[in-house]
């Protein structure tokens, strides 16, 4: 969750960059000596234009290497999330930052170091965030991630998007100025197969800025140039991740419904058709594009006379899965409810359908993508805010195996673990011990010793669950087939002792989920969180009385006013 808490730091810092300058000048009034403010640091950044990351006022150094013979500071190493800094004054310009390439590489180098609340934001990061303000930095910064993010690091879409999602939203002048720049077109598209991270940066970027974007300025995005170097790289001579992330783009292109219209009659179905059939390779890559493409095809880009997979997947087996109505929409859910993938850039959590209070239960996860996940198990106290980047392990109602970032969480706390860094195809596994009180996280076979701490908050109530940076995605299994690496202990799996019913098994593309709302008829009196029971409980001491006693037993506040609630009284008249 860590990397989601940089963005409120970014927010209090220019009023704090204020203060701290007028503190500076009155203390240097006080002591009745003026250069004190040259030495003085503060928390702004100041962009270099030698490109070094640290600098000093030019007189100060010489004088100070002129009384102490010391090797020059800029050759020190320094550490790389907590570098030295100097304050810029109220009348300095800001200086452009000309390493831009260096500073997206210690982006990237040091986010997966990003483990502790209290840490402050990386100064790359920082940094990039101050040159993109201006139209020239935000295109220098988009220009570098294109260019330099390498293609074999498995966080690099997401720092793409990461970045991207803090900085600044781009003026309509700037976006013409990167299409300019970019020129993209189908015969792009066929440029430099050879090095595919140049196109796979170029359409993450593309589907980050789609996603931010809405309307007009998305409409005006996806150029007839632009749309015909993605449905370009769809094609089979592409490398499979450059397919991935043009079709990715393409999905948030179409969160618009006029670009989703103009999409749509490019006859991408047809090539979807083709790459699903890649759902169930054992190329691991190839099995994202599988994923999405069947996803894509039923959610987004309906093909005539195709049946929908929910309607012809075999579900008899399954007696447990990913809860589908407790997810936001942006959680990509298989049709047999055992694989999730995220695409966008919140932190989505998903639970298990199936709730355990007893006795010592199992399941496993196969790894499709190796970055950022927290997997493991989570209550139904557990709280799961996406856009704030809260998931499981971040409060102490759960607690969850990092395999990217090599740790434990708990209570939005990390601490590490011996297991060497996951891989695609790797096998997680997740035992749960209520009768001894512990948890014990295996990495292909291999255990870690026992967690603990999560019971002192609870010992009951317990799901499976995960939760995804941008593009990650995972198979579960809670017993439906054979475990790969079972534990030598006696333990039951969830598919055992679940059961849903055949209704409750379907997980229903967004059209036909949108069109069974429309036909829900609501009553009048009805709870407004529910709404199926009668609203017959008065919250006090606020007074509101929209809620059925079922719902008012499970808050703490008034969902209206927010006001504590101190009782709940049943008024009997309500009830017809």
């Amino acid at each position: 969750m860590i990397v989601f808490g940089w963005a409120v730091f970014l927010a209090s810092r220019s009023l704090g960059q204020g203060l701290l300058v007028t503190l500076e000048e009155h203390i240097a009034h006080l002591l009745g000596t003026t250069g004190a403010t040259t030495t003085m640091g503060n928390s702004c950044i100041c962009r270099d234009d030698s490109g070094a990351e640290d600098s000093v006022d030019t007189h100060q150094q010489q004088a100070e290497n002129s009384a102490v013979p010391t090797a020059d500071t800029r050759s020190q190493p320094r550490d790389p999330v907590r570098p030295p800094r100097r304050g810029r004054g109220p009348h300095e310009p800001r200086r452009k930052k000309q390493n831009v390439d260096g500073l997206v590489l210690d982006t990237l180098a040091v986010i997966r170091t990003l483990v502790d609340n209290d840490q402050e934001p990386p100064y790359s990061m920082i940094t990039l965030h101050e040159m993109a303000e201006t139209d020239e930095g935000w295109l220098d910064v988009v220009q570098s991630l294109i260019r330099v993010i390498p293609l074999e690091d498995p966080l690099g879409p997401a720092v793409i998007t990461l970045l991207l999602d803090e900085c600044p939203l781009p003026t309509k002048d700037a976006l013409q100025k990167l299409t300019e720049i970019l020129n993209l077109n189908g015969e792009v598209a066929c440029q430099d197969s050879g090095h595919p991270a140049k196109h796979r940066n170029t359409s993450a970027v593309l589907g980050c800025l789609a996603e931010k974007l809405a309307g007009p300025a998305s409409i005006g995005l996806l150029s007839p140039g632009i749309l015909e170097y993605l449905l370009q790289c769809l094609k089979l001579q592409s490398h499979p991740t450059v397919m991935l992330f043009a079709l990715i783009a393409l999905e948030k292109f179409a969160q618009t419904s006029e670009n989703k219209l103009t999409i749509s009659e490019s006859s991408i179905s047809d090539r979807l058709v083709t790459l699903e059939l890649w759902a169930d390779d054992p190329d691991y890559l190839k099995r994202q594009v599988g994923f999405c493409a069947q996803w894509s095809l039923d959610n987004l880009f309906l093909k005539e006379g195709r049946q929908l997979t929910y309607e012809k997947v075999d579900l008899n087996n399954i007696r447990a899965m990913l809860n589908s109505n407790d997810v936001s929409e942006y959680l990509k859910i298989s049709p047999h409810g055992l694989e999730a993938r995220c695409d966008a850039s919140s932190f989505e959590s998903v639970r298990c359908t199936f709730c355990v209070d007893t006795g010592v239960w199992y399941y496993e996860v196969t790894v499709v993508t190796s970055g950022v996940m927290q997997i493991g198990w989570a209550t139904r106290d557990s709280k799961f805010l996406n856009h704030e980047g809260y998931g499981i392990g971040d409060d102490e109602y759960s607690c969850a195996y990092d395999g990217c970032r090599q740790l434990i969480w708990y209570n939005a706390r990390s601490k590490p673990h011996v297991h060497p860094c996951w891989k695609e195809g790797d096998t997680v596994g997740f035992l749960l011990d209520l009768n001894e009180k512990q948890m014990i996280f295996f990495l292909n076979g291999n255990q870690l010793p026992p967690e603990k701490q999560v019971f002192s908050s609870t010992v009951s109530g317990f799901f499976a669950a995960a939760s995804f940076m941008s593009y990650q995605q995972c198979e579960f299994n809670f017993g439906a087939k054979p475990f790969k690496y079972p534990p030598s202990m006696k333990f039951s799996t969830f598919n055992d002792y679940a059961f849903l019913t055949a209704e409750e098994k379907i997980i229903l593309p967004r059209h036909r989920r949108l069109a069974l709302l429309k036909q829900v008829s609501i009553r009048e009196n009805c709870c407004s969180l529910c709404c199926d029971e009668v609203a017959d409980t008065q919250l006090k001491p606020c007074g509101h009385s929209d809620l059925c006693m079922d719902c008012a037993l499970q808050l703490e506040t008034c969902p209206l006013c927010r006001k504590e609630i101190v009782s709940r009284i049943r008024q009997i008249s309500h009830i017809s």
